[in-house]
């Protein structure tokens, strides 16, 4: 009788699931793609703008006082019209992420960064395919969205040489990627947009603040290993156990993807000549650093002054660069250094969306800055947080669930940033919490969700792969496995950031939690 119960509890359960996800699906798709979600904000922000013109803020700690200016005046106009190109050319995110691109494109395309996953995955016990595929998730961020099209038939492909059915390798890999989104032992491209914009942000309040994509790195590459663990307790203690993910004869057990998990002779070779040169790069670079008139820090400056954290992204995009090429000659994926460029070529190419979307998001933020809107909101947010007296840590918690729940809406990580950092960094600034906090809440909460929003491609991509083995597969059939990782997820991430911030660590080289 217990069971029928629990039978009709799990379907109404379900049911109210479905039912809340149809919700957000359709929510989302009425709102428009986010190039134009840009440009709609653009005229809301001239509407309020031209109803506030006038207001006038003090700026706490200052003499100087910021009046909103009417973005729909004919200055407001002239200045939206001349400075278009600034705009777009001056956008932080921009130079740096192409730049670092660059590097890790030559990596991906010599195929050492796919061959470092299935290396990760092979060389860990079998009954411990379940973490090496969620840890391998976490490296695979260095990839962006490609990691997606990468660890999903590779997961697939190594349960299945581990006798375990291939699905169950499909969501892990599918839900490593996307709910750690933000977590990785690499820096990422990732953490150069958000630094970039988090730091354009800080400036406005504190004009000497700079904030590097290795800002997080400490918290971050710790935090890979928390979220693997997490995935690998929940799958194999509860999700496993589930009878769709027992072999049967009669099961389909192939998936498109590469057909061996295992690295070849060649492969070896040229991953350790890949890595000698990487050893040989960083020494020379640390050397460098140390020599008399050292080119790369000034005298009397700390280490993470130096030239090498200030502009990271140079040195990350060299050092991919490096290894790529030397990978991808070694194994002759590379025939001539023509080769190089192309591979350069195909990678920013395949980052064009996201070009045009920063086309917008440049202009939205210059005509946000110029308004004086964003000090009015900042001011006054701070001090309403003041009056409120909230502790700092309940703010952050705060941060993470507004974000986890409008990213099941605004899937663009970095779409939401551009429309968060503005507001919220200069906010935590006035009420004495440090940028990099705050970025690291939005980390976490832009992350949970990835993987039970169906406003995500990569989840109908995920679908599809699941329905491979499973033909009557549905949106309820993947959102039952995702859902309790995910929760898990947020409680278990959130939990080890309150651990973090209560022993007050480093949240990377330099950067002091509070």
């Amino acid at each position: 009788m217990s069971q029928v119960q629990d039978t009709r509890t799990n379907g109404r359960a379900m049911a109210a699931l479905l039912k809340f996800i149809n919700f957000v699906e359709r929510v989302g798709n009425m709102l428009p793609h986010p190039f134009w979600l840009f440009w709609v904000m653009a005229i809301l922000l001239g509407i309020v703008s031209w109803s506030l013109a006038g207001t006038t803020v003090e700026i706490p700690n200052s003499d100087k006082d910021v009046t909103v200016q009417n973005l729909f005046s004919f200055d407001g106009l002239n200045f939206a019209v001349t400075s278009a190109f600034d705009n777009f050319a001056g956008f932080p995110p921009l130079a740096i992420v192409l730049v670092v691109l660059l590097g890790v494109s030559v990596a991906e395309k010599s195929g050492i960064l796919e061959a470092l996953l299935r290396l990760t995955i092979v060389r860990l016990p079998k009954r411990w395919v379940t973490f090496a595929i969620a840890f391998s998730g976490m490296i695979a961020h260095i990839m962006g969205d490609a990691a997606y099209l990468v660890m999903i038939p590779l997961g697939a492909l190594a349960f299945r040489a581990a006798g375990r059915h291939p699905m169950l390798g499909v969501m892990v890999s599918y839900v490593s990627v996307s709910a750690g989104f933000n977590a990785s032992p690499l820096i990422t491209p990732s953490d150069a947009i958000r630094s970039s914009l988090a730091s354009a942000a800080a400036q406005t309040i504190a004009p000497e603040a700079s904030i590097t994509p290795a800002a997080t790195y400490f918290f971050s590459a710790s935090s890979s290993l928390v979220l693997a663990l997490i995935i690998t307790l929940v799958v194999e203690l509860v999700l496993s156990k589930r009878e769709d993910f027992r072999i049967v004869p009669g099961d389909v057990l192939d998936l498109d993807g590469p057909q061996s998990i295992y690295i070849e002779k060649h492969e070896t070779r040229a991953l350790i000549t890949a890595l000698v040169s990487a050893v040989v790069f960083v020494a020379i670079v640390i050397l460098l650093l140390f020599v008399p008139n050292s080119p790369f820090i000034e005298p009397g400056q700390q280490l993470v002054q130096s030239v090498v954290f200030s502009e990271i992204g140079v040195f990350i995009s060299l050092l991919f660069t490096l290894i790529g090429s030397v990978y991808g000659f070694k194994t002759g994926k590379y025939k001539s250094f023509g080769d190089i460029p192309r591979a350069m070529i195909a990678g920013v190419a395949a980052i064009a969306p996201v070009l045009v979307l920063f086309f917008a998001v440049s202009q939205f933020l210059a005509y946000f800055t110029w308004t004086g809107l964003g000090s009015v909101l900042t001011v006054n947010g701070a001090a309403l947080l003041q009056d409120l007296q909230a502790p700092h840590f309940l703010v952050l918690l705060i941060i993470i669930l507004a974000i986890a729940f409008t990213n099941m809406i605004v899937t663009s990580g970095s779409a939401m940033w551009a429309i968060f950092a503005p507001i919220l960094v200069p906010m935590m600034m006035y009420y004495g919490i440090r940028p990099e906090a705050a970025m690291v809440s939005f980390m976490i909460g832009d992350s949970v969700t990835n993987a039970i929003t169906p406003m995500s491609a990569y989840f109908v991509l995920a679908l599809g792969y699941v329905q491979k083995y499973k033909r009557d597969a549905g949106i309820g059939t993947l959102m039952a496995f995702t859902l309790p990782v995910s929760v898990s997820i947020l409680i278990g991430w959130t939990a080890f950031y309150g651990l973090w911030y209560a022993l007050g660590l480093p949240l990377g080289p330099g950067v002091p939690l509070r």
